[in-house]
């Protein structure tokens, strides 16, 4: 599976190219599943913020809205309800999954209990991921991050050996400087990002490459 661990979406030329490169193919001619799951699970996001998500007009953080060939909606909360022949096919076939931002530790929960973690390995989507949809792929979040209280705490998925501060230096969030990045990061066991709003991290067996305009920091 190859990954694009964004702090906000598709912002910009080079992040765009850098997804382009990933799928191999246009836009246009992919197919997308958005998971807008981790948004329910955050106090300052919730369901008009899912459907902004799920309808493409969150310009804030561009997933849905680019012009994919057809988009569905994968709400994690559901599946575990479900017959796996009503959702399985589809996750497997599609092209790219836009994992949304809200609260990592829910999302992670969420993953393993509706089996998609256990999935990833066999998948061939392109996991793009928003804030949340990012750091969920890291060992950790750390403290600083944790709103819902997963019985695993701040352990996430493990996927990449990385965490991830995002929206650095973002005005509506005063307190997503690097002073605090660096002061999150010390308390992680590995290596750690500070990124903002106008980078990604590019993660292809193995490979990391960060794509950005703007700023960023690897921290330890």
């Amino acid at each position: 599976m190859k990954l694009l661990l964004t702090s906000a979406g598709i912002k910009n030329d080079s992040i765009r190219d850098a997804l382009i490169g990933l799928l191999g193919k246009p836009i246009s001619e992919c197919d997308a599943l958005c998971i807008p799951t981790a948004l329910y699970g955050h106090p300052y996001a919730g369901p008009r913020q899912a459907w902004r998500c799920i309808s493409g007009t969150e310009t804030g953080t561009p997933t849905v809205g680019l012009g994919w060939k057809s988009v569905g909606v994968l709400e994690l909360t559901a599946l575990p309800s479900l017959d796996e022949e009503r959702w399985l096919p589809l996750v497997r076939e599609t092209d790219v999954l836009l994992v949304e931002g809200g609260d990592a530790a829910y999302l992670s929960h969420w993953m393993r209990v509706s089996g998609l973690a256990d999935l990833l390995p066999s998948l061939n989507a392109v996991w793009v991921g928003v804030s949340a949809g990012s750091m969920v792929m890291a060992p950790r979040i750390g403290d600083d991050f944790v709103n819902w209280q997963s019985p695993a705490g701040d352990a996430t998925l493990g996927v990449v050996d990385f965490s991830i501060f995002p929206h650095l230096d973002n005005p509506d969030l005063p307190r997503n400087t690097l002073a605090q990045a660096e002061r999150w990061a010390v308390d992680l066991p590995g290596p750690a990002y500070a990124i903002d709003d106008e980078t990604a991290i590019s993660v292809v067996d193995g490979a990391v490459d960060v794509v950005s305009e703007g700023n960023w920091r690897k921290l330890q």
